[in-house]
């Protein structure tokens, strides 16, 4: 039986509704929001293995006919998934991961299916909230519900849910999740905005959610199953009071002065203590039973021991204070022939990052659901195996690679001017990591971008903070290790400049955070970045005053509109002609900005003269190399310019008596002659007499 419910959200009518579509599916809410609309469809299957983690899986896919187009390749079907896809995928999934049940390890997932975009109303707001609805009315065990709302800024007022043409005057893109009225996922990014006004609009975000919220629990009043019973895995009765001294007195030793190895080190002599057969608890563990859950045992062993530590005494284990940032080190042009490049060092999190400057033709070209753009700035994070000292298959970025380069590209992108004219390509590869590889990233970007010339307008800083709770007592940590990541309850990335934010991303383990725990962590990690900001510029504190000399240049010139066409030349003849002779690389915008780029000077020089002679008009009194291109009876026309032909009449072509013209010139012959006379009409007079009495050449002029 069909199923609906709707609400009023930013004065648009959000629906939700079930029963219609996908009666197969466990959960499936089909979400429309103005003309936008979402299908997902959410399903669990046992397994007849424990796979060790929680295997859950998000879909988001979107399907051209949605917005009224014909996929384009040589195959005409959707083919993998886009980055956008790719992303919106990740946003789906990290607030909702931690609401499953504890020790709930049957196959899910989640399929978001786009069915209909109309270019205003972002389909992957519709696919978190259908996502959440569609789990909530299904039997999985999952303690939801969650909504998310986009919250935008235009003029200094806050908008919640703007429309796809507002974000493009907004200094605000903000993704806001919450359970309840609390928020458990951000992700966005604003112009520097400061620390204040974003929290202000997290809090309208969180309200305006809190409905959503509402609104899938008539939902699931009206129309869900009954959750299906599992049975955590436990522990054995006695095995944890065993474990935990072992594992504790190990990494105590090491404790407040221990790096990732030392640590590293010690668990793994807690576990060869309580795996030797010839040590007392070998044998009991043998006696019981217990061999398979010893591990697992270990695991939540040290996971208590660093919770208890740091709410205990705010011990951390490498000796550093909550807010302790690690050591920094910064360094430029470590490359010798990359336009730009930096390490940034941070701990045990190295980042070695590359800036590549290029022009027009090396933009991305994005096909998107919302329509074709083009993109002049790119980040890309590699993180190969070494980085943490294993051995992997090499494979294509993965999801994960593509999250932290998408968080770092945010990031950067509010300082770079828009009047740069350069493509800007910035790789990142990850050389050592124990900690937020991504704010590293962050780091090497702005310093490596600095080092190649290009004008930022200030450095850009990230730092993560962790937090660890247990419901009454709460410490946030400043520049977390990823020991604090794996056993902690947040991970909160914000990255910005002096003036203010410029990205952010929270992602929690537990079921959500209050907003004055969240003021005061924006709090904290400005002064984290003011202190990175300080050690970045004492590296370098404002751009090179010039390119790289291995960087390409690139050189504007503005044209009338209407002299567009004959640049460019019939079937691109003329365009064609300078670019070949010029060795230049030249683009032609709509407005009349001609940009030439190439490497070397001269080239640059030759190709400007070019395209001014070809779209200028000719001087009288100037002397032209020309071409001849056509022989009459009473003269000779002669191109000096592109497309631009003089008569060069056949009294004007010698000072002795001419009989016939083709007697002294032939077509395609390269000849010196002056402009005598400009007619009104545009016809051009010419004249191959007393050149050398002129007093202005072309290459004088």
């Amino acid at each position: 039986m069909k199923t609906v419910v709707e609400g009023l959200v930013s004065g648009r009518r959000l629906t939700l509704e079930t029963g219609r579509m996908a009666k197969q599916a466990g959960g499936a809410v089909y979400v429309q929001y103005g003309e936008s609309a979402v299908l997902v469809a959410a399903c669990a299957q046992s397994m007849s293995y424990d796979p060790g983690f929680f295997p859950l899986t998000i879909e988001y896919r979107e399907r051209s006919y949605a917005a009224g187009k014909i996929p384009g390749g040589f195959f005409k079907r959707e083919g993998r998934p886009s980055e956008k896809e790719i992303l919106t995928a990740r946003l789906i999934d990290r607030p909702l991961r931690p609401l499953f049940g504890d020790g709930f390890k049957d196959e899910v997932q989640v399929y978001c299916l786009v069915l209909s975009s109309d270019d205003e109303n972002d389909p992957a707001l519709l696919a978190m909230i259908g996502s959440s609805a569609a789990l909530l009315i299904s039997d999985i065990p999952w303690d939801g519900p969650v909504s998310s709302v986009r919250v935008g800024r235009i003029d200094g007022e806050i908008i919640v849910n703007p429309t796809v043409q507002q974000l493009e005057e907004s200094d605000l893109d903000l993704v806001v999740a919450c359970r309840g009225e609390e928020v458990v996922m951000l992700e966005g990014s604003s112009k520097e905005l400061p620390e204040d006004v974003v929290a202000t609009a997290i809090q309208m975000g969180a309200t305006e959610a809190a409905r959503i919220n509402a609104l899938q629990l008539n939902l699931m009043e009206r129309a869900g199953k009954p959750k299906r019973v599992f049975a955590p895995v436990s522990l054995p009765e006695g095995l944890y009071e065993k474990v935990y001294p072992v594992v504790a007195q190990e990494i105590g030793k090491h404790y407040g002065q221990g790096g990732k190895e030392e640590m590293a080190s010690a668990f793994t002599a807690a576990l060869d203590i309580l795996g030797d057969p010839e040590g007392g608890f070998a044998r009991e563990a043998e006696e019981n039973g217990w061999q398979d859950h010893v591990k697992k045992a270990a695991y939540k062993a040290e996971k208590d021991y660093y919770r208890s530590r740091l709410l205990g005494d705010g011990v951390r284990y490498d000796g550093r204070l909550k807010n302790d940032v690690r050591d920094i080190t910064c360094e430029i042009s470590v490359l010798p022939r990359t336009h730009g490049s930096a390490l940034f060092t941070r701990g045990e999190t190295q980042a070695l990052v590359a800036a590549t400057l290029g022009g027009a033709r090396d933009e991305q070209r994005v096909d998107d659901l919302m329509g074709e753009f083009f993109k002049s700035f790119m980040l890309h994070y590699n993180f190969p195996s070494f980085s943490v000292g294993e051995v992997k298959p090499i494979r294509g970025p993965g999801r994960r690679e593509i999250g932290h380069g998408h968080l770092a590209e945010t990031a950067i992108q509010a300082v770079i001017p828009k009047d740069f004219n350069y493509t800007i390509r910035v790789v990142s590869d990850i050389l050592e990591s124990n900690g937020s590889s991504s704010q590293a990233t962050v780091c090497g970007a702005s310093l490596c971008l600095m080092d190649a010339g290009v004008p930022l307008t200030g450095h850009v800083a990230g730092v993560a903070l962790g937090l660890v709770t247990d419901g009454v007592k709460s410490v946030v940590l400043s520049d977390i290790a990823g020991a604090e990541d794996h056993l902690g309850d947040m991970d909160l990335k914000i990255a910005g400049t002096r003036n203010g934010i410029t990205a952010i991303q929270m992602d929690l383990k537990v079921e959500g955070v209050t907003q004055e725990l969240l003021v005061g962590a924006f709090l904290q990690a400005r002064e984290n970045r003011l202190h990175i900001l300080g050690k970045m510029e004492e590296c370098i504190d404002v751009p090179r005053d010039d390119l790289s000399p291995h960087a390409p240049r690139i050189i504007t010139m503005q044209i009338d509109r209407d002299k567009i066409g004959k640049l460019i030349g019939p079937g691109g003849k003329n365009i064609r002609a300078i670019t070949e002779e010029s060795g230049a690389e030249i683009n032609i915008a709509d407005d009349g900005i001609v940009t030439i780029l190439t490497n070397d000077g001269n080239k640059a020089k030759k190709a400007v003269k070019m395209v001014e002679a070809c779209v200028g008009v000719p001087k009288e009194g100037k002397v032209y190399e020309g071409t001849v291109s056509s022989i009459q009876a009473f003269g000779a026309f002669v191109e000096i310019m592109p497309g631009i032909d003089g008569l060069l009449h056949i009294s004007q072509i010698s000072d002795k008596r001419v009989t016939e013209v083709k007697d002294v010139l032939r077509r395609g012959q390269q000849v010196r002659v002056k402009v005598t006379k400009v007619r009104d009409d545009g016809k051009i007079d010419l004249t191959m007499k007393n050149l050398e009495e002129s007093v202005e050449t072309e290459e004088e002029a």
